[in-house]
């Protein structure tokens, strides 16, 4: 028997399947956020946030992980990280997209 796999990537605003999606990392309020999107969303969320950014203050750097389009915070478990510990703990969890927030909030209780 062969089994084959097929990675659909959707835009978590839409829910449109495209291949163009992205995983785009962003915090708020101490809180570190993923997102997929495709290019014309994050533009509409560049957009939406640009005010905000050119009167805010920089407070720390994002680094990219090495070999992955995606970055990550420098504070707090990656996206990966939390996945694998709520699999460990047996939460359900998706292989992509964003980590719910009570999978979050449980690993910070934990931690």
């Amino acid at each position: 028997m062969a089994q084959k796999i097929v990675t659909v990537y959707t835009d978590d605003l839409t829910g449109g399947e495209d291949q163009e999606v992205q995983t785009h990392t962003f915090s708020l309020d101490g809180v570190n956020y993923e997102i997929d999107l495709v290019p014309e969303n994050y533009d509409k969320l560049l957009e939406a946030l640009a005010p905000f950014i050119s009167s805010g203050r920089k407070v720390g750097r994002a680094k990219r992980l090495s070999g992955s389009r995606k970055q990550a915070s420098v504070e707090g478990p990656s996206a990966v990280e939390l996945r694998a510990w709520a699999r460990a703990n047996k939460y359900e969890i998706n292989d992509r997209g964003r980590v719910p927030a009570g999978i979050q909030e449980a690993y910070a209780k934990v931690h």
